[in-house]
């Protein structure tokens, strides 16, 4: 537990995994089928994340490949306007290409599309994660895309093994999209394997309970994993909040209530608000209570990155909502 916290507390990352274009439309409520007009900004969630903890006073570098044309300079372009550090942000040519999110701002009826055929970040290779100087951050931060096909998984594997020797807790947003893997098979497996070698687990409840092979097995897989390799393991629950396992702590946390806009970005923020709260020295239960208000700040306005809060918005939330919910 100590050596996370200590790394957490230099409040400096190096995230690994994904970012991509975003587009929406405009103005909130509006089907993709009806719109006319769309905004475009930055997605992906290893992005998200990095320029969430970036927005609160944070530090975090990415390190992913983008394609070499217009939409990867667009994504670099969008990292450096959120403070992101793109040193290990390199260019592929050919076919491959940055993924694309087509989401909308609405609740119901709401539709999120994602186009991930020839996907530039998973070209990312071992030479990728070999150049990163690890000693320069607190802590690896991951999300579970990046296993989802080679050479992407044999790096970030690899990039564990790096941050390791070189001191660095290892932190994991389980993040499991379907439509990126092979097979279901596989994903529980190397989402597993990739589980037990973290410090820090974050996931919801359908995450946890698709690694235990039974949706009903997920809080004991959570417990289990607390019990025997992580020294903590956030187990999130959408609207009935959360439980995190901390040693012999058993967390239970509310949410914030808001008026959602839309479903999306909420994981992003969650981690980045819990990552800053606890590289400022709040307590466990006070940081995971941030990363909720975080999250849902996030699903109140359009868009993922743009829509996630600095520190004067989040302080401010905070002090004004009458939450959290009971636990």
């Amino acid at each position: 537990m100590d050596k996370l916290l200590d790394g957490i507390a230099k409040n400096s990352f190096v995230v690994v995994g994904r970012v991509g274009m975003d587009l929406y439309p405009d103005p909130p409520g509006t089907a993709t089928e009806d719109a006319t007009e769309m905004t475009v900004d930055m997605g992906g969630s290893s992005a998200n994340i990095a320029a969430g903890i970036v927005k609160l006073g944070g530090k975090a570098a990415l390190v992913t490949r983008v394609s070499d044309d217009s939409v990867g300079r667009f994504c670099v372009g969008k990292l450096k306007h959120y403070g992101v550090d793109t040193t290990h942000v390199t260019h592929i040519g050919g076919e491959y290409r940055n993924s694309l999110a087509v989401y909308e701002s609405r609740i119901e009826g709401h539709q999120s599309t994602i186009y991930r055929n020839g996907a530039a970040d998973f070209q990312m290779d071992e030479a990728d994660v070999a150049a990163v100087d690890y000693g320069a951050y607190g802590a690896l931060i991951t999300a579970g895309t990046v296993f989802a096909a080679e050479p992407s998984r044999s790096a970030t594997f690899a990039a564990f093994a790096h941050a390791k020797a070189a001191g660095l807790p290892v932190i994991f947003d389980v993040d499991y999209r379907p439509y990126s893997w092979p097979s279901p098979q596989v994903a529980a497996d190397v989402l597993s394997r990739a589980a037990m070698e973290c410090d820090m687990i974050v996931g919801n409840d359908e995450e946890f309970g698709f690694m235990a092979g039974d949706y009903a097995k997920g809080l004991d897989k959570a417990r289990d994993l607390a019990a025997t390799t992580a020294s903590i393991v956030v187990y999130k629950m959408g609207h009935e909040g959360a439980v995190t396992f901390a040693g012999d702590q058993e967390i239970r946390t509310g949410i914030f209530p808001v008026d959602a806009l839309k479903p999306t970005g909420a994981g992003d923020s969650f981690m980045a608000g819990l990552m800053t709260g606890l590289a400022a020295g709040q307590p466990l239960k006070d940081a995971i209570l941030r990363g909720s208000a975080c999250a849902s700040i996030t699903v109140s306005k359009p868009g993922c990155a743009p829509a996630m809060p600095d520190t004067a918005t989040l302080t401010q939330f905070m002090a004004d909502h009458p939450g959290p919910t009971a636990a």
